[in-house]
């Protein structure tokens, strides 16, 4: 009797300890505001890729448990925005909950921000502000979303931005909820005029907010979320490093003006991942600044394709090294892979290069313009941003007869150069080959037959080359 009583009392000691390590694990993973996992991608969808060559040193991470060895309730590291006051209900303003649930939160190392599920939140042009303790999470489950049009904006609040995130270090937006932007009626404002239906002219966009902004921050992660109809650009990252977005859906009307999808400027070791970005601008917009950015797996159309630039604005330098665009499909877009910039810029765009591009129905498949103006008012000028070591590697598909698939307007006192294309094919979707692709003043090699042929590209370096030097960065 003995023995067999020894032996229950063992067996209930395992199992009771198998229950708390389970207990403590779960914990784990809430702790780290991950509650909600994002979905994994379909077979049909683009590998997960590598992580950029060159990461940036001090590389985002998951936050550490900062009790590790203490299981019990660690309620007191997740911030619901509904313990502070927010309603939920899509009308009520809960702008002051989420600043009291963001304030509590920026205190504590590892904290997470919930925005629970099956609730509509609505905010006012906000900035979140740091700096925090490292390892902040904003977790998104609900939908959260500013007020509905220019009319009901608050006279006090800016009108040119939504969310802010500002001087943070090692924080991540993440979720599986909705950022709506109800951006219609800013659509409509009578300021830039964009294309509408049939080919007509529709008002657009005055000073309509920027949707989320990222500004002078570090160490940063967005994943998962849903981000739809911004008034304007959807997410913009200004002054930061070490960036990593990943698994987005980004969603606006193809008629919607001024809505880029993710815009960067002065901001450097970037990767952008597996993400599905529609909208009407450009996809993604790389301005000055940039260096050592990776885009992998992205999925763009409708929009105006993937740009860098415009760049050297009102006789400014421009600087742009090192971005990588591969593995990405472009579909039913204005524009392909662009690089635009402005006539009396200095500076460079250099070590660019477009790798394993899918065009479906794409209309200036590969653009180099070095003439970009907004006017028929925009005077010549001699000056301009040096575009050079570009490389076009595998680019196929179809694209819209309506403009030749391959267009490179380079400066005339400052040609492009080293202009690499290799295995680049591009059919007609509907009609008869385009075979005359422009070129002006632009230097570089055919490593194999590019369909349509592009004899107009020059090889070696133009004359005047040495003089280059005064553009560098």
């Amino acid at each position: 009797m003995e023995l067999r009583h020894r032996f229950l009392f063992e067996w209930m000691l395992v199992a009771m300890l198998a229950l708390c390590t389970d207990n403590v694990a779960a914990r784990y993973h809430y702790h780290k505001g991950q509650k909600v996992d994002v979905p994994v991608p379909s077979a049909s969808a683009p590998p997960v890729p590598s992580t950029p060559a060159d990461p940036p040193a001090s590389s985002p991470s998951i936050p550490s448990d900062p009790y590790p060895n203490e299981p019990g309730d660690t309620s007191d590291c997740i911030f619901d925005v509904t313990s502070y006051g927010a309603v939920g209900d899509g009308s009520s303003d809960d702008t002051a909950a989420f600043r009291a649930a963001w304030k509590a939160a920026c205190a504590v190392e590892s904290a997470t921000i919930l925005v629970p599920s099956d609730k509509v939140f609505m905010i006012t042009s906000t900035i979140f502000s740091g700096p925090c303790k490292p390892g902040l999470v904003f977790q998104v489950d609900g939908v959260v979303m500013p007020p509905e049009g220019p009319d009901c904006w608050p006279k006090a609040d800016s009108r040119k931005q939504w969310l802010v995130f500002y001087r943070l270090n090692d924080m991540k937006l993440t979720g599986n909820g909705i950022i709506e932007g109800n951006g219609h009626k800013w659509w409509e404002l009578p300021c830039k005029p964009h294309r509408g239906p049939n080919g007509s002219s529709l008002p657009g966009p005055c000073d309509s907010p920027a949707m989320i902004r990222f500004f002078m921050s570090s160490n940063l992660v967005v994943s998962g979320i849903r981000i739809q109809n911004s008034p304007q650009f959807h997410m913009k990252f200004d002054g930061c490093e070490g960036v990593l977005i990943e698994k987005l859906s980004i969603s606006t009307p193809k008629l919607s003006p001024n809505t880029d999808g993710i815009h960067i400027e002065n901001t450097k070791s970037v990767g952008i991942y597996n993400s599905m970005i529609s909208n009407g601008d450009d996809c993604i917009s790389i301005g000055t600044g940039c260096s050592n950015v990776d885009i992998n797996g992205v999925t763009c159309g409708p929009s105006h394709g993937i740009s860098i630039g415009s760049l050297g604005v009102h006789n400014s330098q421009a600087c742009v090294s090192n971005i990588t665009v591969r593995d990405v499909v472009i579909r039913e877009s204005d524009n392909g892979v662009r690089i635009k910039t402005w006539q009396g810029g200095t500076g460079s765009v250099s070590g660019i290069s477009f790798e394993n591009i899918q065009m479906e129905n794409v209309r200036n498949c590969i653009i180099v313009d070095q003439y970009y103006c907004l006017s028929k008012e925009c005077l010549n000028q001699t000056s301009a941003v040096h575009v050079t070591d570009i490389q076009y590697r595998n680019i196929k598909g179809t694209y819209d007869v309506r403009t030749p698939p391959i267009h490179f307007a380079c400066s005339d006192t400052v040609a492009c150069t080293n202009i690499t294309m290799a295995e680049v094919e591009l059919l007609p979707q509907e009609g008869e080959l385009v075979d005359d692709p422009f070129c002006w003043n632009a230097y570089g090699i055919e490593e194999t037959v590019t369909i349509p042929p592009i004899g107009c590209l020059q090889e070696g370096m133009p004359q005047t080359i040495t003089e280059t030097s005064q553009y560098s960065c």
